[in-house]
């Protein structure tokens, strides 16, 4: 009696797990039948925005839904990710995330949600370089001018970015750290914000994304020493790195991804995965990023939640030696 009925529970387990895997397969096959929503924790203009857009326009092409963007930004992009993480797991709410995120797991403590936890790994877009740049009012034309110019006048430097945690503001504490300078951080609730008061020579310099700054520096607003790659930047390819203009080691790039909710099924992440890895490793796309000074990125959903948990270690040590702060 007793094998007879634990025969018939376990043919029920099985059953159950059959049904649900059954409904997960029907379910991203049905995925999306109505409208997603991608919220970007940044200020619009950034590239977070920028690409957010992009990708969205590509997937509701692919999908046949439409894919909209939500500016959420504020707290250091805190805002946005906890309006995200408390989302359905259904797939209609997806997060544009940065490596903001994984420095915000070690700067900012007391937030309402984690990383890994609350949200499951989609998929990476892309990243690009950073780019150093200074106001033209200010009397340097390197980088080891820069340095010795902030050597010469401690905390009387200013440097602009998007907010604490962000990869302007980790870009300008790795320059502190290894250049072993004393400048002061302004920080912004956006890159817009930043971008404005350094061309307008309120900030003194700034680390910006080549896809948004270089622009502004053939045109002469602003003065530009160096990039912050391991390699020069195709987009200025007469700029030294970082590096090579004097200070050894350096290397800060921004990247995004997107994540969703913990919990949502997991056919339907395969499914995102799919077509964003897809839409990044086309031809068309590739070329054009190039001549943006992106490029895109392609994992796995597991590879993509492996590197952000070696991205989370990087930023954690770095946290540890510049000593940075939760909004400084």
């Amino acid at each position: 009696m007793f094998d007879s009925s634990l025969k018939s529970a376990f043919a029920r387990v099985l059953l159950a797990i059959a049904f649900l895997g059954a409904s997960g397969a029907a379910y991203a096959d049905e995925y999306p039948a109505r409208p997603v929503k991608i919220i970007v924790p940044f200020a619009a203009g950034g590239p977070a925005d920028i690409y957010a857009r992009y990708i969205g326009q590509r997937l509701q092409e692919s999908l046949g839904q439409n894919f909209v963007v939500e500016n959420k930004p504020g707290g250091g992009a805190v805002i946005g990710t906890n309006e995200a993480a408390k989302a359905a797991p259904d797939g209609y709410t997806l997060l544009m995330m940065s490596n903001t995120h994984t420095v915000n797991e070690t700067l900012i403590g007391n937030k309402a949600y984690k990383l890994m936890s609350d949200f499951v790994p989609v998929a990476p877009v892309n990243y690009s370089d950073l780019v150093l740049v200074v106001h033209p009012s200010v009397k340097v034309d390197s980088v080891a001018e820069l340095v010795k110019l902030a050597k010469a006048q401690p905390h009387q430097l200013n440097y602009a970015s998007s907010g604490p945690g962000t990869p302007y503001h980790m870009a300008g504490e790795l320059f502190k750290a290894l250049a072993g300078i004393d400048v002061v951080h302004v920080p912004y609730k956006g890159s817009s914000g930043a971008r404005a008061d350094v061309l307008a020579g309120h900030v003194q310099f700034m680390f910006d994304a080549v896809t948004t700054m270089v622009p502004h520096a053939k045109s002469g607003k602003v003065k530009a020493l160096a990039s912050s790659g391991k390699e020069r930047s195709k987009l200025m390819p007469e700029l030294p790195t970082v590096a090579e203009a004097g200070v050894p080691g350096y290397e800060a790039v921004i990247w995004l991804g997107i994540m969703a909710p913990a919990k949502t099924p997991s056919a339907v992440v395969a499914k995102l995965n799919a077509a964003i890895s897809k839409i990044v490793n086309s031809d068309e796309v590739r070329t054009e990023w190039a001549r943006q000074g992106a490029v895109p990125l392609a994992m796995g959903v597991d590879e993509f939640g492996r590197y952000l948990n070696g991205d989370i270690e990087k930023w954690a040590k770095l946290i540890k030696v510049s000593g940075a702060k939760q909004g400084q």
